[in-house]
């Protein structure tokens, strides 16, 4: 997934010259903490937060060049870089939103971290049994009995306690991906595990070719 496929495309940019009062207005009624400023081209010159807005009305000033962050001090995201560096950066320096631009330096849309909360929400949500199905498809020529067959052998090896099969299948059908990794660990031990079943049911059906 690309920046572009996760920033969101409705957003409100404001001008260097435009007043701080009525930007205090505007920005509490779309309920935005933070703003973009851009020149006449949509070229990214500027930033403004609600912090910035409240320091502004205090302190007298009237336009948001007054009180605006410069451009050298934005953090930014081109929309074809990975969505994975826009969730690390806003992780990192906790920031609202990170500005996504393009290769003229336009802003073109916004990544908030609501809206990254709401695609984690949404993947640990996903049933376990769908990553097994993706898996199978990779592993050409596998059956899903001998994946569920190999699973259950990981998972005896990994737990100590005989599963069978048909008992890993009922599962996996009714886990969710959050539950799967807060029951083994973590999500390195998840993955982890699913890498040990892919590893063992290969070496199984190639053991089966050699007899």
């Amino acid at each position: 997934m690309k920046a572009k496929e996760l920033m969101d495309k409705e957003f409100v940019y404001l001008n260097c010259d435009d007043n701080v009062v009525e930007v205090s207005k505007v920005m509490e009624e779309i309920r935005r903490f933070t703003c973009p400023v851009v020149n006449d081209n949509k070229q990214l010159v500027g930033w403004i937060t609600s912090f910035d807005i409240t320091k502004g009305l205090r302190e007298g000033n009237e336009k948001i060049k007054e009180i605006m962050s410069s451009y050298e001090e934005i953090t930014t995201i081109h929309e074809d870089a990975p969505a994975r560096l826009a969730v690390v950066l806003t992780a990192n320096n906790k920031f609202v939103t990170v500005p996504v631009i393009n290769d003229d330096n336009q802003v073109i849309g916004m990544i908030r971290s609501c809206d990254i909360v709401e695609l984690l929400s949404e993947l640990y949500d996903i049933k376990v049994y769908k990553l097994y199905e993706a898996m199978q498809h990779q592993l050409k020529g596998v059956t899903w009995e001998e994946l569920m067959s190999a699973s259950a052998l990981v998972s005896k090896k990994t737990t100590g306690v005989k599963i069978s099969p048909e008992d890993y299948e009922a599962n996996i059908m009714n886990a969710t991906f959050g539950e799967a990794i807060w029951a083994t660990g973590g999500l390195e031990k998840f993955f982890a595990g699913l890498i040990s079943v892919g590893e063992m049911v290969i070496a199984r059906k190639v053991g089966k070719a050699r007899r």
